[in-house]
């Protein structure tokens, strides 16, 4: 993982410093981080069968391991065209529904087909039918079976592999019946499959006591069994047909060679000769699997297709290479060491987040990578990496600042009095922040203001003015806060945010927007809460707001011994005087169109264009109501788009709605806008 290659010039006196703060966390601290170190090493080496509940294997990671698993397996196999080396000759439900029987498989036509399919020149036969009960056509397929000049494999399986298929009795049929063909060119062969953790992803073991697996049988009759497959127990190699109305095995009903049209005759012959002949059911909802491509392409072959792939991989000579104990130890080492490493750097986000970036590729492409070259990473803790790294990381992490942490929530706690708290961790950890610098930045600007405060403020003693103010600034900073923005300043009784900066987040037009509606509310409470607490109190005003999206210099700016970080420019000002209209507009919150375009949300009403005091250009206005009838809005917009070239049209669809809201002040308002705009459609504001 080479982390010693990100470490800068001052790295090992950085890990110095780390090491020291977890020495000095305490004993109990240290003990702890041990343990998780521990703990993390675990995970990373023995994801795959971490002990859960009742002993079993922790569905946590085992199931990601393996859905982890399922992924790389599906998109790193190789996509081929039909193999020509194997055919499926099949029971489906056609031939079901014309041999009026279904269960168990008919064995007359089985009989029939094996004595046509013994004329055919196939490599090897496999049998994928357990005759585990006793049928009338037993004595014609025993009679078949030891007339075979074909290698054939029939079906075995055992209680003791198979306790959910079997009974005692079918397993004594069973082996009587098997017993019968002793001595000849048919033999029993294993299809048991793995189905462990819900799906067939690697080979059977060997097991005492089982014949050979059907396909090890096959080859072994035909010779061609590769030695490196004589104990194999990897996973299994699956491929992807490269066309999809093409499956990966070629397939015949089983009826064309049971009672064959001589006229097919050569044809079906041509099919078999040379080739492995797998015989079994391929029908709807019966021997049905999930394999390792299940979960991606939600596809449940047949058991005899699985048993095709295993021929396959034996005929391609893919055993896939198995990692060692000893890597997996070392892998597990190296993801625990390099976590604990980054931890006692302490490095700031911007640095730690390209490495971290780095660190992800790697544990998650790794296995990708291996699997793609023929490694088989079936029990390769992938996730588990990733798992141990961040317990690893968490637990250094938590030693390494807990010594310091008292120090520097004073210090947050002090800075945050006069800074917003975001920017007081911030600079705690990055103190070069304090240098006086600013950058340009589009940001969403809210500014409030209580209408009526100063005048009521020389009716009330300085006390009363100061613990109706506290409160109610309280009140919408927390609003603020709550929705991730930064407190600009207060002015009197005017509140200053944005949104954007310093750290700039995919919503912060929403949380401005809900930030602004949820201010004006805060001030409504605050008015009732006033009139509350004492009747004898002026009436407080309504609180107003104004919103706005544009650049701005962000920084801070002030002198050597007093600074203040801050905003300045056009957009400060141009929601100032949007707030400062809402008394003309007899509305609470306005807000640009830039603002409510970038917001995301679609709770806005066009609310006409205006032209501020100081500001050149017109403001398309738009007022956030989240519960305007919808339609009632699209005939809001339908209006405004008709200003300045069918103004009285507007006008028009505004007085109806105006009926039907006769106590919306700022839509009436509008209706009177709309008489006096100019040639453009916009009305200046007095």
């Amino acid at each position: 993982m080479n982390t010693l290659a990100t470490i800068p010039r001052d790295g090992l006196r950085m890990v110095a410093r780390g090491w020291r703060n977890v020495r000095e966390a305490g004993p109990l601290q240290l003990v702890a981080t041990m343990l998780l170190i521990l703990l993390a090493l675990f995970v990373a080496r023995f994801s795959w069968n971490l002990p859960g509940e009742n002993g079993g294997p922790t569905p946590l990671t085992n199931d990601a391991e393996r859905a982890f698993y399922d992924l790389r397996a599906y998109f790193t196999a190789p996509m081929v065209g039909q193999d020509d080396r194997i055919v499926l000759v099949v029971y489906d439900d056609q031939t079901l529904i014309r041999a009026r029987k279904r269960s168990p498989l008919d064995r007359g036509i089985l009989a029939a087909a094996l004595r046509t399919l013994d004329t055919m020149n196939a490599k090897a036969i496999g049998i994928d039918i357990l005759f585990d009960q006793p049928q009338d056509e037993d004595e014609a397929l025993i009679a078949a079976l030891r007339d075979m000049q074909t290698p054939t494999a029939v079906a075995y399986a055992n209680i003791a592999t198979n306790e959910s298929d079997l009974v005692y009795e079918q397993q004594m049929f069973l082996e009587e019946f098997l017993d019968q063909i002793e001595g000849t060119r048919s033999r029993a062969a294993s299809i048991r499959l793995d189905n462990a953790f819900g799906a067939t992803r690697v080979w059977p073991p060997i097991t005492p006591g089982l014949p050979p697996l059907l396909g090890r049988a096959m080859l072994e009759d035909a010779a061609e069994l590769p030695s490196e497959f004589a104990d194999y127990g990897g996973a299994i190699a699956y491929r992807r047909p490269r066309f999809a109305d093409e499956p990966l095995f070629a397939s015949l009903q089983i009826d064309l060679f049971a009672d064959p049209d001589p006229d097919v005759l050569p044809f079906l012959a041509e099919q078999i000769a040379g080739k492995y002949v797998l015989i079994g059911g391929d029908i709807v909802d019966y021997d049905r699997v999930d394999t390792s491509f299940t979960s991606v392409s939600g596809q449940r072959p047949a058991g005899l297709a699985v048993h095709g792939d295993i021929i396959a991989q034996m005929l391609d000579g893919k055993a896939l290479r198995a990692i060692s104990p000893a890597l997996k130890w070392l892998m597990a080492v190296l993801v625990v060491a390099s976590a604990a490493l980054i931890a006692l750097l302490e490095w700031p986000a911007r640095r730690l987040v390209p490495v971290l970036a780095g660190l992800l590729a790697l544990l998650l492409g790794l296995p990708w990578a291996l699997e793609a070259r023929g490694v088989d990473t079936y029990g390769l803790p992938a996730v588990g990496w990733l798992a141990g790294w961040i317990i690893a990381f968490a637990g250094v992490t938590a030693a390494a600042r807990a010594s310091g942490a008292a120090s520097r929530n004073f210090a947050q706690s002090a800075l945050g009095k006069y800074i917003p708290r975001d920017i007081a961790q911030a600079i705690i950890e990055e103190p070069e922040l304090l240098e006086l610098r600013g950058d340009k930045r589009s940001i969403f600007v809210l500014f409030s203001d209580l209408e009526g405060f100063t005048k009521m403020s020389h009716a009330l003693e300085p006390e009363m003015v100061a613990t109706l103010l506290n409160r109610y600034l309280d009140m919408l900073s927390q609003v603020v806060l709550d929705n991730g923005g930064v407190i600009d300043k207060f002015v009197g009784d005017a509140v200053v945010a944005f949104w954007g900066a310093p750290i700039s987040r995919p919503d912060d037009g929403a949380r401005a927007a809900k930030a602004g509606y949820a201010i004006w509310q805060a001030g409504e409470a605050f008015r009732a809460e006033v009139a509350a607490m004492d009747a004898s109190l002026p009436p407080i005003g309504k609180t107003r707001v104004g919103l706005h999206y544009g650049e701005a210099v962000i920084g801070n700016f002030g002198g050597a011994t007093r600074i203040q970080y801050t905003a300045l420019g056009d957009s400060m000002n141009t929601a100032a005087r949007l707030e400062a209209a809402n008394k003309q507009l007899a509305s609470s919150v306005m807000a640009s169109r830039e603002f409510a375009e970038a917001s995301g949300l679609d709770w806005w009403r066009p609310m006409g264009r205006v032209q501020l005091r100081g500001r050149a250009r017109p403001v398309d206005l738009f007022e956030p109501a989240p519960d305007f009838p919808a339609h009632d809005r699209a005939r809001l917009v339908e209006a405004m788009g008709l200003i300045g070239r069918d103004t009285q049209g507007a006008i028009a669809i505004v007085e109806a709605l105006c009926a039907g809201h006769g106590d919306d002040l700022a839509l009436q308002k509008l209706l009177e806008r709309l008489g006096r705009v100019d040639e453009g459609g916009t009305y200046v504001l007095s």
